[in-house]
């Protein structure tokens, strides 16, 4: 077997995470990279340890097409991007998305009728009609003064459809936000994020164990009826599939509104575009996500066998960071990849990641964004920044890139 080739310039690897160039831009490391050395060799800043980078698009693939890695995070050499001491994570049960078939496998099948197309095009109307009231509280407020469409809009609507599908009380949206923030910033202090995750755990086993003995018509409850009728999965692992859907359920969405309605804002030409021929909507989504891949490094693995990749070895044990913004950005399969074009056939991007843990909500955060963009921009096309966009504070401190505030005005 040989030795892993690296180039002589990653004799001092860099740190990951990196920053963005700019708000619309993905590291400038990304590109050289790609060209050069697209895996190789990065430190994590938050431990310390060795991972190595993916880079280019037909690379990504391949990685996560491959059954000889593997999601785990108890795994040893596991890229973890938060500090978690060893001792907590081994006690934590894990996610689905953290599971390797056939464990994997069982949940997802229990989850992806609720995610399908036809259930989507059901739930349409209803989200137009949470949009069209947010939009509605934003033009009452609006005659005060600018409002902060994250607070506004951005956030309320997933968070909105999210406790809806599940039967989550909306009025518990601001503990579960605040437990979502924490469990996702980099920064955050060690007890803190595990104060958030013990107070998430307890509140969604509460809702579990009341739906248990009085179900609704909700996506738990129907969770549970069916694994009665199917045992496959314990009460912990309804727990912990629910935890998961409330909150990556409406934190990426939330950040993708607002970065997608800045986006288009920052480009008049594009959202004229698509105020012309409304039918663009679905490929300006594609495009967005794409774009912005805000999930960068959210496709994590362990290498469990050796695997050669981009004419490099990676050693079982391994840990790999596949990044999809760099992937997204590749010229190979997107032209001019730093150009936001709504008309580009964008389909094979990876926002979503790729392999058998493809994000299951994909068609949820699809239809949301389709359906926002093109509420807020019909109902108010005047829309406009309130504040300079080098004044605004993005989340360069989050597993999770999006915006703090975005203040507008009409």
């Amino acid at each position: 077997m040989t030795a892993p080739a690296e180039p002589a310039d990653q004799a001092a690897p860099p740190d990951f995470p990196m920053r963005r160039a700019c708000p619309f831009s993905p590291p400038a490391a990304y590109a050289e990279l790609r060209e050069t050395a697209p895996v190789s060799r990065a430190r994590l800043k938050v431990n310390g340890k060795p991972a190595w980078l993916v880079t280019r698009h037909d690379l990504y693939k391949k990685l996560l097409g491959d059954e000889r890695v593997s999601a785990n995070l108890k795994l040893p050499g596991y890229p973890l991007q938060v500090p978690v001491p060893d001792e907590i994570l081994q006690s934590v049960p894990l996610t689905f998305l953290s599971m390797d078939p056939p464990d994997h496998t069982v949940q997802r099948r229990m989850l992806a009728p609720e995610f399908s197309v036809r259930r989507m095009r059901e739930l349409r109307g209803r989200v137009r009609q949470i949009v069209d009231q947010q939009i509605d509280h934003m033009l009452r407020k609006g005659a005060d003064g600018p409002v902060d469409l994250v607070t506004a809009l951005a956030l309320p609507v997933p968070s909105l459809v999210i406790c809806e599908l599940l039967g989550v009380p909306y009025e518990d949206h601001g503990r579960f936000e605040e437990w979502a923030w924490a469990i996702m910033n980099h920064d955050i202090s060690e007890e803190d994020r595990g104060r958030a995750h013990y107070e998430l755990d307890q509140y969604v086993d509460g809702l579990v164990t009341a739906k248990e003995s009085e179900p609704g018509d909700d996506m738990i409850s129907r969770l549970i009826e069916f694994n009665r009728r199917t045992p496959a999965v314990e009460h912990s692992d309804i727990v912990s599939m629910s935890k998961l859907m409330l909150v990556t359920g409406h934190e990426t969405t939330a950040n993708m509104i607002a970065l997608g309605v800045l986006a288009l804002l920052e480009h008049p030409d594009q959202l004229a575009a698509v105020r012309a021929e409304p039918e663009l909507m679905p490929r300006a989504v594609e495009e967005l996500l794409r774009f912005f891949s805000i999930s960068d490094a959210g496709t994590a693995r362990v290498a469990l066998e050796d695997i050669e990749l981009g004419g490099v070895t990676i050693r079982a044990g391994e840990g790999i960071l596949p990044l999809n913004n760099a992937a997204n950005h590749d010229p190979r399969v997107f032209p001019d990849p730093d150009r936001l074009d709504v008309r580009r056939e964008a389909r094979s991007q990876l926002a979503f990641g790729y392999g058998v843990h493809q994000c299951i909500g994909q068609n949820l955060a699809r239809m949301e964004l389709e359906v926002v963009y093109s509420a807020l921009f019909d109902r108010i096309p005047t829309l406009r920044l309130a504040t300079p966009v080098e004044e605004l504070r993005f989340k360069d401190d989050a597993i999770v890139y999006g915006l703090y505030e975005l203040p507008v005005t009409w």
